[in-house]
Order: structure tokens, then sequence, then C-alpha cells
């Protein structure tokens, strides 16, 4: 059965196009009930409605509180009938309120390696700091920003002078193949968290080919 999922965006929301992508090819057990913006102008709710995907803007500076905020949009996720959310490109950091509605199934990937450059600037704030290693995370959301534990991180090498538009294409293209993955193993139910160790559960599954200089821990699986 498939894992109806939220998808929550600020922006252009690539990486919900990568779901989408594999949700449509049958290798993510997911289906997304709703794509849900703070910015009504976001491309995301477009990405959405091109693909007949409920599309709901609300707007933050509209509430009170973070609180108010955070309580609509739990009450329209649910109107939804999603039972987990996925983060792409969702430039708020979440409160208890919405994180208790949800425990345990709030993931958000972030363009670093954690807990290395968190913010919204990873990429750039790696490629100025000149780092040799870079990469994407995805991870479990708690109230803290880019912080709760680790599920899957993929790196790349990072070349001197390197700039964050190429640096960051890199990492792009390793983020939606992460991604997708990790949701997959959220509706498969093999996630386990143990403090800030999440363990996944073995599965039947063929592992897919190693991406071409990158490394990914722990390995994708056939179809990602």
């Amino acid at each position: 059965m498939a894992l109806p999922i939220a998808v929550l965006v600020s922006g252009g929301g690539s990486n919900l196009q990568s779901i989408i992508d594999r949700i449509e090819s049958g290798t993510l057990d997911a289906e997304i009930r709703l794509v849900l913006s703070n910015k009504p102008d976001a491309y995301g709710l477009t990405r959405a409605r091109n693909h007949g995907i409920p599309a709901v803007a609300l707007e933050h500076t509209r509430y009170g509180s973070r609180e108010e905020f955070d309580q609509a949009m739990v009450r329209t996720i649910r109107d939804h009938g999603a039972e987990s959310v996925i983060l792409a490109g969702f430039m708020r950091i979440l409160t208890s309120e919405f994180l208790n509605a949800f425990p345990g199934r709030v993931l958000n990937i972030h363009p670093a390696l954690l807990p290395s450059f968190p913010g919204a600037h990873g990429q750039r704030d790696a490629a100025d700091y000149g780092v040799r290693i870079a990469g994407c995370t995805v991870h479990f959301v708690d109230e803290k920003m880019d912080h709760g534990p680790v599920i899957i991180q993929a790196a790349v090498p990072a070349r001197p002078g390197e700039d964050e538009e190429t640096l960051g294409g890199r990492i792009l293209t390793l983020e939606h193949r992460i991604y997708p993955q990790a949701v997959q193993w959220l509706a498969q139910g093999r996630l386990r968290m143990a403090g800030r160790h999440v363990q996944l559960d073995p599965s039947e599954a063929a592992p897919a080919p190693q991406p071409e200089n990158a490394l990914v821990n722990p390995p994708l699986e056939n179809g990602f």
C-alpha cells in the first residue's frame, strides 16, 4: 500500500519533482496527497498542479505566530489524508506543534554533510570554506534547524576554487537520488530511531550501482 505523504515547498521544488518522477515510474511506493507551500508563487505548486496533485498555499505572514501557522498546516495536511511529511526546500523551522502531529514521520533534505554547514546556504558555505568533500543529507526533522537524526548521506569531491553553482549542481544530482530512496525506506517501515542513530532494516532489494565519483551510505537500492 502506498504511503500517503504531503510535500512542503517554498521554492522551485526540484526534489519534489524527483519524488513525483519515482512515484510515476512505479519505483517509489508513495502517494502525494498534497503539496503545501508558505509562498503562493512557489514553482513547486505549479509542478504539483502539472501532475494533478492538490496544491495549497498558506502564507505564514497571515498568522499571528509560528504555532498558529503550524496548526493550520497540520489541519490542511490531515484534511488531505497524508500521514507523513516530506520537506523539499521548505524554508521554515517547524515547531513542536507540527512535529508532535507526525512523530517520526517528517523528513528533510539538506545540501551539505550535516552537521557541517546547516542553514539556507549549505552549498555556498561549503564552497567558500574550501572543503574537499561536500554532499547532502536526508534526516528526520526535530525542533532545531538541520539537526535531526541522519538517514542517508551522499558525498562528492569538492574542487579548489569551485563556486556554489558548480558544486551545488553535482550535489543536487545526488539529492534527487537519495531523497526518494529515503522516502521509500520510510514507506516500507524500515527506519528505526535509537537516539541519534537511525537503523535501516534489511531487505532483499538488489543494490544499485554506486554513483560515479560519489559515495552514498547506506547504499542505494535497485531503482534509485
